[in-house]
C-alpha cells in the first residue's frame, strides 16, 4: 500500500502487471515487448503481449557470469541488439582511487589509515571495502554489443558479438542500416559515439566516430573537466541528424547526412548551474505552433537538499545554431507519496518517439508522468501513474517507458516489475 492516502493515478489505469526482475530499457515491437534487465543473471526477456491483459514470457536470455549486465536494447525488424557493459561499474571504478586515498591519508594523519578512513575517502561503506579491493585486482574485457536473430521471437539466435573497450556499451540507438553506439573506446576519456554499419548483421563494421573536444586524449586532446563528467550518454537518429545527450556537457546536435563525416551543428549546455546530467534529447516529429520543438530530460542521481531535482526541458530548435530553452516541467516532492522514501525521486527518461505533443516520461519514485507540450512555453501534466513497489522495495523506481502503436503504455521499474497501462487521453 502507499505510505499515505494520496491518489496514485489520474487518467491512467493498469490493465496488467508482470512481476519480473527490474530493467533498464523496455522496447515494444508489435505484439512483443523486449526488456533489458539491470542485474545478472537476468539478461533479456521477450514477452508476448498479443493479449495485452495476459502477458506471457516467451524467451529468457540469461548471462553466464555476474561480470556484465545487458540492460539496454533495440529491435529493428528481425534483429535485436543488446549492450554488454560492466556490471556495477560505478562502484568498481572507485577501486582505482584506493592507492591515492591511502597515500593522501598517510600524509595527513602521519600513520597508516584504517579501513574505515579509506572507505570514507573513496566514497563507499566500510563493509564494502573487501569487495572493492577484490575489484581492484580484476580485469574486464567483455564490453561491447551483441546482435541477435529474432525471426523466431521464442528462440533468439546470436549472430555477432562486437567487443569495444573499457566498461563497454551503454544506451544506444539503431535503425535498419546503422547502430549508433555509446561506448568507451581506447584512447578516449568516457563514452563516445561509434557508428556501425549493419548491412551484414553478422559482421558489423565501424564507419564513423564522434566525440566531444577534449575526449580524444590519445590524439593530443586534454579534457577541461574532471573525471567522466562530460561524455556521451546516447544519441538518437532523427532524420539526417543525431541528437546527443552528453551528460554534464548538455546537448549536441550532429549533422549525419554523410554518416562517415559527423559534424556538430548545435549545442546547448545548462551545467553546472543545473546539477543533474542530460540523459535524452530529441525533437518532436512535427512543428508545434509553427516552431521546431525539442525535449530534453535530465537523470536524477544523488539529490542534495536545496538543489533542483531532475526535470524535463522544452527548447525552440528552429535554429540549431541558437537553441533556446522555452520552459521546464518539474515535479515537487508532494507529487508522490514515495518522494521521501529510499531511492531516487526525480526525472529519468521519456518514450523516444515524439509523434504527438504528448511526452510519456518517467520520474523514479514519481512514476509515469504524461505531459502535453501543445504550448511549449507552458507544458501541462495530463495524466500520471505511480506504481506501488513490489517485493518489499521501499519505493517504485520507474526507469523506462515505451508506448505501442495502439497507445498501450509499458512502464518498467528499475528494481522489479513491468506495468501495462492505458491512458484515456491517448
Amino acid at each position: 500500500m502507499s505510505p499515505v492516502d494520496q491518489p496514485l493515478s489520474r487518467r491512467v489505469r493498469q490493465i496488467a502487471m508482470l512481476d519480473i526482475p527490474g530493467g533498464g530499457q523496455v522496447v515494444v515491437d508489435g505484439d512483443h515487448v523486449f526488456i533489458g534487465h539491470m542485474k545478472p543473471p537476468y539478461g533479456t526477456t521477450i514477452v508476448d503481449v498479443s493479449d495485452r491483459r495476459n502477458p506471457k514470457v516467451v524467451a529468457d536470455i540469461r548471462l553466464e557470469s555476474d561480470a556484465s549486465h545487458t540492460h539496454k536494447l533495440r529491435v529493428v525488424g528481425d534483429l535485436m541488439i543488446t549492450n554488454v557493459e560492466q556490471n556495477d561499474r560505478h562502484f568498481k571504478r572507485r577501486a582505482k582511487g584506493i592507492a591515492a586515498a591511502e597515500a593522501a591519508l598517510r600524509d595527513e594523519l602521519g600513520r597508516d589509515p584504517g579501513e574505515a578512513e579509506v572507505a570514507e575517502r573513496v566514497g563507499v561503506a566500510p563493509g564494502d571495502m573487501p569487495r572493492l579491493r577484490k575489484a581492484a585486482n580484476e580485469s574486464y574485457d567483455e564490453g561491447g554489443f551483441k546482435i541477435w536473430d529474432i525471426s523466431d521471437r521464442t528462440k533468439p539466435s546470436l549472430l555477432a558479438y562486437e567487443r569495444t573497450h573499457g566498461v563497454g556499451v551503454h544506451r544506444f540507438d539503431a535503425d535498419a542500416r546503422y547502430a549508433y553506439i555509446s561506448t568507451e573506446m581506447e584512447g578516449y576519456v568516457g563514452n563516445i559515439l561509434v557508428v556501425y554499419d549493419l548491412a551484414e548483421p553478422a559482421r558489423p563494421r565501424e564507419v564513423a566516430r564522434w566525440a566531444l573536444p577534449g575526449q580524444h586524449v590519445a590524439g593530443g586532446e586534454t579534457p577541461h573537466w574532471q573525471g567522466l563528467k562530460n561524455r556521451l550518454h546516447h544519441a538518437m537518429r532523427c532524420g539526417d541528424e543525431l541528437w546527443a545527450a552528453v551528460w554534464n556537457a548538455g546537448i549536441r546536435v550532429i549533422d549525419a547526412a554523410d554518416i562517415t563525416k559527423l559534424k556538430t551543428i548545435g549545442a546547448y549546455d545548462y551545467h553546472p548551474a543545473i546539477p543533474e546530467p542530460t540523459h535524452t534529447v530529441m525533437p518532436f516529429e512535427n512543428p508545434i505552433g509553427g516552431r521546431r520543438i525539442a525535449a530534453a530530460i535530465d537523470e536524477e542521481h544523488d539529490h542534495l537538499h536545496g538543489r533542483l531535482h531532475g526535470f524535463l526541458w522544452l527548447f525552440d530548435a528552429s535554429d540549431l545554431s541558437d537553441l533556446k530553452p522555452l520552459s521546464i516541467f518539474s515535479l515537487g516532492e508532494h507529487a508522490s507519496p514515495y518522494s521521501q522514501s529510499p531511492g531516487r525521486f526525480g526525472a529519468h527518461q521519456f518514450h523516444e518517439r515524439l509523434d504527438t505533443t504528448l511526452i510519456y516520461a518517467t520520474w523514479f519514485s514519481g512514476g509515469l508522468r504524461i505531459i502535453d507540450a501543445k504550448d511549449p512555453t507552458l507544458p501541462e501534466e495530463v495524466g500520471f501513474f505511480i506504481p506501488e513497489p513490489l517485493g518489499g522495495e521501499p519505493s517504485p523506481q520507474s526507469n523506462d517507458v515505451a508506448v505501442g502503436e495502439d497507445g498501450i503504455i509499458y512502464l518498467l521499474d528499475r528494481n522489479r516489475g513491468l506495468h501495462i497501462l492505458e491512458f484515456e487521453g491517448a
